[in-house]
């Protein structure tokens, strides 16, 4: 069974001291992928760092929603610099996005805009946040003329908020939330969305699964989120591990011959 963990803050400092111990569980745990998001411009060096240290880890850059507040238009233009120079191992624009309960919307809507536009121009895939603005990122979406791949990671909202989004091409993150028996909206929407459109992710150290503790999520976790989804959609784990393989690998445009079986 091979799983790709698509959102996963392995570079945070949850795991300094027991990255390489984690990583070698994951691994046996069936990984064969990890993509860690970057969320701001001091971070970016530490995500590349620790994509390049270790096989079948890969990295994004973009600036998160919480942390617009510290970056100038500086940062926006050496974000666009780097990924149009196709660093190594670099295969998304994000973490990017709104969450309309952390910070100011209005704040955040420019720089969500901007890297729209620039995944866009580079034809980068997209790794976007959205925090009780599903509507808003569809809306944007469609204003921006976006007709790229794209992920709305840690998805949790209903079906017909995810299905417009599939609509325009984005996958689905399904994340540890699905393993809360009173996340009814959420479960019904991932059981019910194309299996074509859905990738699994831990985005650890956070949203963890049940039985984990808060701040402490890791890839390692991976398979239960899997069988929480297996359960949901009523199909055997190890069919539904192949098609989220191949799901994550085309949301990426991922090189088979990078991600270890």
């Amino acid at each position: 069974m091979r799983l790709i963990d698509a959102h996963c803050h392995f570079d945070f400092p949850r795991f300094d001291g027991c990255r390489e111990q984690e990583w070698e569980a994951a691994r046996k745990a069936g990984l064969s992928g990890l993509v860690i998001p970057g969320v701001r411009q001091a971070d970016w060096r530490r995500v590349r760092g620790a994509a390049l240290a270790h096989e079948g880890i890969f990295y994004c850059l973009g600036i998160h929603p919480w942390f617009v507040g510290e970056h100038t238009q500086e940062d926006l233009s050496l974000l666009e610099r780097l990924l149009r120079n196709r660093p190594d191992k670099c295969i998304a624009l994000g973490e990017c996005g709104l969450d309309r309960l952390a910070g100011d919307l209005a704040n955040q809507w420019p720089w969500f805009e901007a890297q729209v536009t620039l995944a866009r121009e580079l034809d980068y895939p997209l790794v976007i946040h959205s925090v009780k603005t599903h509507d808003d990122i569809h809306g944007a979406l469609r204003r921006l003329d976006w007709h790229g791949r794209a992920l709305v990671h840690g998805f949790s909202g209903s079906y017909e908020q995810a299905a417009k989004l599939v609509d325009l091409g984005c996958s689905i993150g399904v994340g540890g939330v699905i393993t809360r028996p009173g996340a009814h909206k959420t479960r019904d929407a991932v059981a019910r969305l194309p299996l074509d459109a859905l990738v699994l992710e831990t985005d650890a150290p956070d949203m963890a699964p049940v039985g984990v503790e808060p701040g402490q999520n890791s890839p390692v976790y991976l398979g239960q989120i899997l069988e929480a989804l297996a359960a949901l959609r009523s199909l055997p784990a190890e069919a539904l591990a192949c098609s989220l393989w191949r799901n994550t690998m085309a949301l990426y445009r991922m090189d088979p011959g990078e991600v270890r079986e």
